[in-house]
């Protein structure tokens, strides 16, 4: 689990015990004397702790004109709920959503792993010479530009140009090629693929996150969860709207239209 979904799984136990407390206040009773304006604002704390980020995304895919994505749809479907004075069901669709991103991340960032780990074709450092010392360092912190340096049985950590050296590489787990291919002087060589015998300085052409390998990844990924997050989105967006939309319903009701 990254940093940030840490970060997020924080937000959301901090606005889950907030909504459980809310909610039992609510069903005593104890919130009945507080006039309108007390109550939202009450219930805004636990909203914006898990939601303030939704917001801002909405807003800022506004101003791009970006404006009927996932993030538009949830701050409309909680701000009617609010708006009808359905403040519990404002914060349940905000924190439910939030959790089902929190594992989608988690399972898309999983999902990664394992694809990774399957192909076996991304590289864990990069040679850079820097003074004429070689730096092992991650190839995300290598520019365009620089001068990496390949051994011999080591995975090519980014795209680049061979300015110097000459070997035989296999591609085999990137092309399916099975018969190694020369490189020389000026030859491009991609990310991904082993080095043979020779030792080669590449000039990189791209960065990590452009680079072959990566793009590689992306695809697998993409190809095996693309409709699925779409359909996900879709559904679960309308029946957030839908909850909301509903301003009679009451937080019993609420439960049963994520199933």
């Amino acid at each position: 689990m990254t940093k940030k979904q840490k970060k997020m799984r924080l937000r959301i136990i901090i606005s889950l015990v907030l909504f459980v407390i809310l909610f039992v206040c609510e069903h005593m009773g104890v919130l009945e004397p507080l006039p309108w304006w007390a109550q939202l604002l009450i219930f805004a704390v636990p909203y914006l702790i898990v939601g303030y980020d939704i917001i801002f995304k909405a807003v800022r895919n506004i101003s791009h004109g970006q404006i009927f994505d996932e993030n538009f749809l949830m701050m409309i479907a909680t701000f009617g709920a609010f708006g009808v004075g359905e403040y519990l069901e404002a914060v349940a669709v905000m924190l439910f959503y939030q959790v089902g991103e929190l594992f989608q991340g988690y399972a898309v960032g999983k999902s990664r792993q394992s694809i990774t780990e399957m192909m076996d074709i991304c590289p864990e450092y990069a040679n850079v010479e820097e003074d004429g010392k070689l730096v092992t360092v991650d190839p995300d912190d290598v520019e365009v530009g620089s001068i990496i340096v390949v051994k011999p049985g080591e995975r090519v950590p980014l795209d680049g140009i061979v300015i110097e050296g000459e070997s035989m590489v296999d591609t085999s787990s990137l092309t399916g090629e099975s018969v190694p291919r020369r490189v020389a002087k000026d030859s491009e060589i991609i990310s991904g693929c082993v080095n043979g015998s020779g030792l080669l300085r590449v000039k990189t052409t791209k960065e990590f996150d452009d680079s072959t390998v990566t793009r590689i990844l992306e695809l697998v990924e993409n190809a095996s969860r693309k409709l699925y997050y779409k359909v996900c989105k879709i559904l679960y967006a309308g029946r957030c709207n839908r909850c909301a939309a509903s301003g009679s319903d009451s937080a019993d009701n609420l439960w049963w239209k994520f199933l």
